[in-house]
């Protein structure tokens, strides 16, 4: 698929798409916003189905330095946390290089009952993130009820964004490239470039869509 660029000018910053355990396959609006968006770029994490913690730091921060410029991470499940460790150890001045983030259904890594690949990435860190971040969150994710997802973007200082009730956010959720995400993407790079406009056609996208994918921002 030939990708459509929707660059309003030569700032856009680079979205590195940064999936979680077991990767992103060929249906997971990633992939898609990837094919599609000629800012975007996916970071290969490795390991994919066995991942190990400060590996997948570390091949963000190789990521971003390689980007040699404003960055903005899009981090789908388990990668959410590895990109809070890789601001806890990196300690970034804030907005630099990394601008900002969307993190998407951030899981349970902590309880006991959880996968013990995801245990690795505990304990949660507790530390603000240096940039501005939205944390969309699914009703009836299965990896994380709405309660949790509250506390962690109450420790990360994310908005919290109620993505309704579409499972953990990724191709079995029936969302395919995930409008509303798109709406959210585009709102993110208007906060941190307050002079450009937001493009039109995706937020209208998101507003037609009806009930499934289409969610507002959550009350605490």
């Amino acid at each position: 698929m030939a990708k459509n660029d929707h660059r309003w000018d030569d700032q856009q910053p680079l979205v590195l798409i940064v999936p979680g355990l077991n990767d992103s396959g060929p249906h997971h609006w990633q992939t898609l916003w990837e094919q599609e968006l000629s800012y975007c770029r996916r970071v290969q994490l490795g390991m994919w189905d066995n991942p190990h913690r400060n590996t997948w730091v570390n091949q963000i921060n190789l990521a971003i330095h390689k980007a040699a410029g404003p960055v903005i991470l899009v981090a789908h499940s388990l990668a959410c946390h590895a990109l809070a460790w890789w601001a806890e150890y990196e300690r970034p001045a804030y907005g630099n290089p990394v601008v900002g983030a969307l993190l998407v259904a951030p899981p349970d890594v902590e309880s006991a009952h959880v996968d013990e690949r995801l245990k690795r990435f505990a304990p949660l860190v507790e530390r603000r993130l240096p940039f501005r971040s939205i944390l969309a969150a699914s009703r009836n994710d299965p990896y994380a009820s709405f309660g949790l997802a509250k506390r962690f973007a109450r420790k990360w200082g994310s908005r919290l964004v109620d993505a309704g009730p579409i499972g953990h956010i990724n191709a079995e959720s029936g969302i395919a490239d995930w409008p509303y995400g798109k709406y959210l993407l585009d709102h993110l790079v208007h906060e941190v470039a307050p002079t450009r406009e937001p493009r039109p056609s995706t937020a209208s996208v998101a507003t037609h869509q009806g009930h499934r994918g289409h969610g507002s921002e959550a009350r605490s």
